[in-house]
């Protein structure tokens, strides 16, 4: 006899799904009983924090991630970082452990009330499956949502009592299938395409997070060269989609309306590939397009595409079609923009450390290929003007602006890429959301580096403070926070930096130890 527990382990095996991130309640252990060795189970020691290590380590490897939550309240904990997952197209099986079916009915302790809904507008799809025997099919279909575009999240409820029970017949069929999607751009759209651009005489490109997850920054440099056009990075880019030291690159646009509107200024031809069009943040009333220009947007989403406000949208595979973009279109005879110039080298200045000069040593001192996870909010701008990123997979944020992203993003990504050294930038207020992943990167020695930006303040808040011209607002500050001393208690090496002499030194020993190890750096605001 084939149980339901025996017949969803083999589905996540054959599916490659033997990862699994989590932090169990009692209704999980009847799912995690007799844990095959094959897999290995990641635990975090809180909810949004095991979420958070799948989020990174999912959009790293580019496979969706698993997650294993304890019924609502585990949920409801995750909820932030599911958010966060969603906005990022990010690949997740997000399974909770239900109540036995008998006691459902009268809410036992623990029951997960209306549980599809519960995760609802953050999943792709929600289910809990009617009967025992519909557990596999709920969960080999949760698979293969999660990586159909656009990828995203999805949610399994499951009664505890339904993995002992008897798996029904053709339970087989379920570990092998594949389903895949074919985007590719017809001839017709291509040649359209293809005009629009050669017929351009002034055209631009913002690229967003979609590039970089399909691993097309090559195909949409290819295509700037080609057309010798400027190429931006989409406003609050939770992924950095192009060399940031390549001649097209212009940076990260900002988040307003009219801001965007007077950068895009001048150009007849604005091509959106792979990015929200736009992701606005604070209110900016202006003209969504500047006078003359036309808009085309390449997206992965559908929802993307029709809830724009402005220009065409072609749904498609953003690799695809950047690439056949690529091949197709006339090399112009225009003159390639202007180098954009980088800044120049922060001074050394008495005091506190300037963020400018933290990011100018750790540009210095990281490796060519690092991969930076940033949740310093109020340096984000600065940070893409100092730091060179150039590979794939160089550059993660939190997409839907969720604090607790960061941390424990790095100890997933790390763990995915064991290859590349993963720095945590992340701010003072930020930490403290997702602090307790350092005890899991103290635990499984995934060698990650926290750089804490200590400066006492909710800087982001600051800034908008000013931005609303709201006045004298309470809980702004974060004073008396011991960040060398919260990792130590967590087993993670530490060290304080209050000096760039001290912060190159934190620097070269984290790099060579091969371990976890936070550097907290005392700083300005920005």
């Amino acid at each position: 006899m084939t149980t339901v527990h025996q017949a969803c382990y083999e589905i996540l095996r054959e599916q490659g799904l033997t990862t699994f991130f989590g932090n169990p309640g009692s209704n999980e252990l009847p799912f995690l009983k007799n844990f095959p060795e094959d897999f290995r189970y990641i635990l975090g020691l809180q909810e949004a924090v095991v979420l958070g290590m799948a989020d990174g380590y999912a959009q790293a490897t580019g496979r969706p991630g698993f997650v294993n939550l304890h019924s609502a309240a585990g949920t409801g904990n995750a909820m932030g970082a599911l958010a966060n997952a969603w906005n990022s197209h990010t690949p997740l099986v997000v399974t909770a452990g239900q109540q036995v079916r008998a006691m459902m009915g009268v809410e036992a302790l623990l029951t997960n009330v209306d549980s599809v809904t519960l995760p609802r507008p953050l999943v792709k799809w929600s289910c809990e499956p009617s009967s025992a025997q519909d557990v596999p099919l709920a969960l080999s279909r949760a698979i293969h949502m999660a990586t159909s575009p656009a990828a995203g999240p999805v949610y399994v409820s499951v009664p505890y009592d339904d993995w002992g029970r008897q798996a029904g017949p053709g339970v087989e069929h379920l570990a092998k299938r594949s389903v895949q999607s074919a985007g590719a751009l017809s001839e017709a759209l291509i040649s359209k395409l293809v005009a629009a651009l050669e017929g351009a005489s002034n055209p631009v490109m913002v690229v967003g997070p979609d590039v970089d997850a399909s691993e097309a920054n090559g195909h949409a440099a290819k295509l700037a060269e080609k057309l010798a056009m400027p190429v931006w990075m989409a406003p609050s880019a939770p992924r950095c989609s192009f060399p940031t030291t390549h001649p097209c690159f212009r940076g990260l646009l900002p988040a307003g309306i009219a801001s965007i509107s007077r950068i895009l200024k001048g150009h007849d031809l604005i091509l959106v590939v792979g990015a929200p069009v736009f992701r606005y943040h604070q209110y900016e009333p202006g003209e969504y397009l500047p006078l003359g220009a036309r808009l085309i947007a390449i997206t992965c989403d559908v929802n993307e595409a029709t809830r724009a406000p402005m220009g065409d949208a072609i749904v498609a595979d953003i690799r695809l079609a950047l690439g056949t973009l690529g091949e197709r279109v006339a090399s112009m005879s225009r003159s390639m923009p202007a180098a954009r110039q980088m800044p120049e080298p922060a001074p050394e200045e008495p005091g506190r450390l300037t963020p400018e000069r933290v990011f100018d040593i750790l540009d210095e001192m990281a490796p060519r290929d690092a991969i930076y996870v940033n949740e310093s909010t109020s340096t984000t701008n600065i940070l893409w003007q100092r730091l060179r990123m150039t590979g794939q997979g160089s550059y993660y944020f939190a997409a839907a602006g969720g604090l607790g992203f960061a941390l424990p993003a790095a100890v997933g990504i790390q763990l995915a890429k064991p290859d590349r050294q993963v720095i945590g930038v992340i701010g003072d207020g930020s930490a403290n959301y997702g602090i307790q992943a350092l005890w899991t990167a103290a635990q499984y020695n995934i060698p990650a580096i926290f750089v804490i930006m200590k400066n006492g303040t909710y800087g982001a808040l600051r800034w908008f403070a000013g931005v609303l011209e709201a006045e004298k607002v309470p809980g702004l500050d974060v004073p008396g926070l011991d960040f060398c001393a919260l990792a130590q208690g967590y087993g993670v090496d530490a060290v304080h930096a209050g000096s760039s002499d001290e912060l190159v030194d934190a620097l070269r020993r984290a790099l060579a130890s091969r371990k976890p190890m936070l550097i907290e750096v005392e700083t300005r605001a920005a």
